[in-house]
C-alpha cells in the first residue's frame, strides 16, 4: 500500500478511536455522524452525494443509523459488486479505571500505561514502541479506516475501475448487531433496485493470536457460528432443615456445568479446524429473597459455538445431555439419603423424584392441552415484555419461558430447554462450490501478492473459519425449513413484532461468502488493547485491496 494511503488511513483510525462509542450509548450516534462527514467529504461523494447516506435503525431505542457507501466504477457497466462492512461501536471503557479519560486519545494513554503494572507481554509491547494503544483501535475502528481509506484512493481513478463496492459502516455490532440487520435488507433492496450482482462479503475486523506466543497471523474465509442454550430448570423447595425432602435446582445446574462446560464432546470439528467448546454466560437461581427455602428454580445458559451444527442439532445435544445429568443428580440424592439414614438409624425410602426434559416447544405443546388459548396469552405477554425498556432481550426470553411455565398444572420438577438470543449462523466455505471458490482464490491470491514485497517479514497463512463471533454471520442463514422452524418455536418470543426476530429470509437470499481481513494487535476487549500499525496500516488494507481486485477480475 502507498506510504500516503497508510498514513491517510492511520490518521482516520485514530481520529475515529477519539471518538468514544461504546455500545448502547449516545457515541454511536456521533460516531456515525464523524464517518458520514469523513466519507461525504472525498471528492467522489461531493460528485455524488447520493451515495453515501445514513439509515435509522427501525424501532431501535437508542435511535442509532448506519452509514452506507456505494461506489460505481466507470471503465465499463458491471454489475459485480463486492460488500464490506465494519461496525465503529466498542465495549466499555470502565477496564481502563482512572485512565478511562485516556482510551481514546493513544498518544497520552501510551504514557500514562507506563506508570501502571501492566501483564508482561503488554509491558513489552508498550515499551518497544511497535504498538498502539487505545479502544476500539483494535475492535474495530482501524478496519473501518482501512475501507474507507482503500475507497478514497480507488475513487481517484474511478475511470479505470470496473465493478462496484458497497461499504456499511453498522453499529451495535457489540452487542445485538442491530445495525447489520437493518442493512441486510437494504441490501436486498439494492439489488432489486440497481441489480448488483454481490460476489463476497468482506470485514476487516480484528485479528489475534489463537494462543499466547502464537507467531502466525491469519486470514479468515468463512466464519463461526453462536447459537446459546439455555436451561430453565425446576427442582422442588423445601425447608433446609428437612433439605432430603427437596430437589435443589442448583445441584442440577451444576451437574450440567460439569457436564457441558468447557467439553470437547460438544466441539464441532470442520476441516481440522475446531470450535471451542461451551461455556457458561450466565448461572443462578432465581429466587428474588433470602429465606431459608431452598430454591426452586434456576437458570443455565450457554456459549455454544458452530462450524456445522444446526440448531436443531444443537438442541437435541443438549436436551440429551440434560436428561442425563438431571438422572445423575436424582441418582446421587437418594444414594446420599441413604448414606444419611444409615448413620442416622432411619428407615431409607427413596426420593420419588423423576428425571424429565423437554424444550420450549414440548413446553408450549404441554400447556397448550390445557389451555386452548395459550398463544393468544403469550402474544400479550410477548407485548407486555417488547415494550419494557428496563430488561435486555435475554432476560425478556427468560420471563416468557417462566411465564408459560406458570399456567401448566404440572409442578414436577423438569428442565425446560430453549434457545436464548442472539443466534449467529455459521458460515462454511466449499472448495467444490463455484462462488466459494472464486473468493478463496481472491483471497489466496492476495496473500502471495502481498507476500512478494521483500519487508513482509509475517507468517500469514489462510483459515476457513473466523473463531469470533461477527455480523459476518447474518451474509447467509440455513435453507431448511424444518431446521429453522425447530428455531423459532424453541426461540422465546421469536417474531417480527415479537421479542427477538432476524430475516432470515433476506439472509438466505444474499447467501454470500465472507471473508475477514483483519487489522492485527492483541487483547481485544481488554484495557491493553493494541494495534501492530505495521501490518494494520500497510498490509491490512493491501490485503482488502487486491482481494477485492481479484474478485472483480
Amino acid at each position: 500500500m502507498k506510504k500516503e494511503v497508510s498514513q491517510r488511513i492511520k490518521e482516520m483510525a485514530l481520529d475515529f478511536t477519539s471518538q468514544i462509542s461504546v455500545v448502547e450509548t449516545p457515541g454511536e450516534i456521533a460516531m456515525a455522524d464523524k464517518i458520514y462527514e469523513t466519507i461525504a467529504a472525498i471528492d467522489y461523494y461531493k460528485k455524488h452525494p447520493e451515495l453515501v447516506y445514513t439509515l435509522d435503525c427501525i424501532g431501535d431505542q437508542y435511535g442509532r443509523k448506519i452509514v452506507v457507501a456505494e461506489l460505481n466504477g466507470e471503465k465499463a457497466p458491471s454489475d459485480k459488486t463486492v460488500v464490506m462492512i465494519g461496525h465503529f461501536d466498542t465495549v466499555g471503557i470502565s477496564d481502563y479505571g482512572n485512565l478511562k479519560d485516556y482510551a481514546g486519545n493513544p498518544e497520552k494513554l501510551a504514557e500514562e500505561l507506563k506508570n501502571i503494572m501492566l501483564p508482561p507481554e503488554a509491558k513489552e509491547d508498550l515499551e518497544s514502541g511497535k504498538y498502539l494503544f487505545g479502544r476500539g483501535l483494535f475492535d474495530m475502528k482501524s478496519g473501518d479506516a482501512a475501507i474507507i481509506g482503500i475507497m478514497e484512493e480507488i475513487s481517484k481513478d474511478i475511470e479505470n475501475f470496473e465493478g462496484n463496492l458497497i461499504y456499511c459502516a453498522v453499529c451495535d455490532e457489540e452487542s445485538n448487531s442491530t445495525g447489520m440487520l437493518n442493512f441486510v435488507p437494504h441490501l436486498i433492496k439494492l439489488r432489486e433496485e440497481k441489480h448488483y450482482d454481490y460476489l463476497a462479503m468482506i470485514d476487516p475486523d480484528y485479528m489475534a493470536p489463537a494462543y499466547p506466543g502464537d507467531p502466525l497471523k491469519y486470514v479468515y474465509v468463512g466464519t463461526v457460528g453462536k447459537i446459546m442454550p439455555t436451561f430453565y430448570i425446576v427442582g422442588k423447595e423445601t425447608h433446609v432443615g428437612e433439605s432430603f425432602d427437596g430437589l435443589d435446582p442448583n445441584q442440577i445446574a451444576a451437574q450440567l456445568t460439569c457436564r457441558i462446560n468447557l467439553n470437547p464432546e460438544f466441539s464441532d470439528v470442520v476441516n481440522g479446524e475446531v470450535t471451542l467448546p461451551p461455556v457458561t454466560l450466565k448461572q443462578r437461581d432465581l429466587k428474588t429473597e433470602y429465606s431459608v427455602q431452598t430454591a426452586t428454580k434456576s437458570i443455565l445458559m450457554f456459549n455454544y459455538a458452530t462450524h456445522c451444527s444446526e440448531p436443531n442439532e444443537v438442541m437435541a445435544k443438549m436436551k440429551a445431555a440434560a436428561q442425563e445429568e438431571f438422572q445423575k443428580v436424582v441418582d446421587t440424592l437418594n444414594e446420599r439419603y441413604k448414606v444419611f439414614c444409615q448413620m442416622y438409624n432411619r428407615e431409607f425410602r427413596p426420593q420419588p423424584w423423576v428425571a424429565r426434559t423437554m424444550t420450549y416447544r414440548e413446553l408450549k405443546d404441554a400447556v397448550r392441552k390445557e389451555l386452548p388459548d395459550l398463544d393468544g396469552r403469550i402474544d400479550e405477554k410477548i407485548e407486555e415484555l417488547r415494550t419494557d425498556t428496563t430488561i435486555d432481550v435475554r432476560e425478556k426470553s427468560y420471563r416468557l419461558v417462566d411465564y408459560v411455565h406458570s399456567l401448566w398444572s404440572d409442578r414436577n420438577p423438569v428442565i425446560i430447554v430453549y434457545f436464548t438470543p442472539p443466534y449467529y449462523p455459521h458460515i462454511a466455505v466449499n472448495d467444490e462450490d463455484p462462488r466459494d471458490k472464486v473468493l478463496i482464490d481472491a483471497v489466496r491470491s492476495a496473500i502471495e501478492t502481498v507476500k512478494t514485497d521483500p519487508g513482509f517479514d509475517y507468517q500469514l497463512i489462510e483459515k476457513r473459519f473466523l473463531p469470533c463471533i461477527s455480523d459476518l454471520s447474518y451474509a447467509s442463514a440455513p435453507t431448511d425449513p424444518e431446521v429453522l422452524e425447530d428455531y423459532e418455536e424453541n426461540t422465546p418470543g421469536y417474531a417480527e413484532d415479537g421479542i427477538y426476530y432476524l430475516p432470515l429470509d433476506k439472509m438466505q437470499q444474499l447467501d454470500l461468502p465472507v471473508t475477514d481481513i483483519g487489522t492485527v494487535g492483541k487483547d481485544a476487549h481488554k484495557f491493553t488493547e493494541r494495534i501492530d500499525p505495521r501490518f494494520t496500516f500497510e498490509y491490512t488494507p493491501e490485503l482488502i485491496y487486491q482481494t477485492i481486485l481479484n474478485l472483480l477480475n
